[in-house]
């Protein structure tokens, strides 16, 4: 490749990167519907037929930047379980990955994001299939644990660790849907790890 070809990419590749910080910032101002094209491209100074360059549409961009916090989230889930020493109880590991994806809603993802999600969810103009879909990472992760406790004799045997692993994922969702219908009065964190406090103590032998 010659130099004005690099230089093309490079003003190609920031370019898209300014239109999709710019919509990451606006869509965790408001809900994914109220946000325009226009909006960001102006946001990002750019023109905004660049903006159909790099992406098809609003949407695609919305299910590329819910994928990519999905994506990044369950990598960093998986780092925090990897911590956990050899010995150390499923209960334990599954109540501390709670606080830490509480942590992760609250403070790096949001109310504001986190209800626009749900709403997107609900009207099905995006594709929020990363969150959504069984072959989210996080399924894998509770799987695992839930298995481990098995196997170790904490939990009941006899349990099936993947269809337990799908009701702790629902269980999150209910609790956080909660959270967003009670902003600011519910403490998503506190009430997070009781459920699954409560959750827990039916699987043990």
């Amino acid at each position: 490749m010659n130099y004005n070809g690099k230089n093309r990419k490079l003003k190609a590749k920031a370019t898209r990167e300014k239109i999709y910080k710019s919509a990451e910032k606006l869509f965790s101002q408001n809900d994914y519907n109220k946000v325009s094209v226009d909006a960001i491209v102006e946001a990002a100074g750019v023109a905004k037929g660049s903006f159909y360059v790099h992406f098809a549409s609003k949407d695609a961009l919305i299910a590329m930047l819910i994928n990519d916090h999905v994506e990044k989230a369950d990598t960093d889930y998986k780092a925090f379980l990897d911590t956990f020493h050899e010995d150390a109880s499923a209960e334990t590991i599954i109540l501390s990955l709670i606080g830490t994806i509480s942590d992760e809603l609250i403070d790096k993802i949001g109310y504001g994001k986190m209800k626009a999600v749900y709403k997107a969810q609900i009207a099905k103009d995006v594709d929020t299939g990363a969150v959504m879909g069984y072959n989210r990472a996080l399924y894998k992760m509770f799987s695992d644990v839930l298995e481990r406790g098995i196997r170790k004799g904490e939990f009941k045997s006899g349990l099936f660790p993947d269809l337990l692993a799908r009701h702790f994922m629902l269980a999150i969702r209910g609790i956080t849907y909660e959270w967003c219908i009670r902003y600011p009065e519910f403490d998503l964190k506190t009430q997070a790890v009781e459920h699954f406090e409560i959750l827990i103590n039916g699987l043990k032998g």
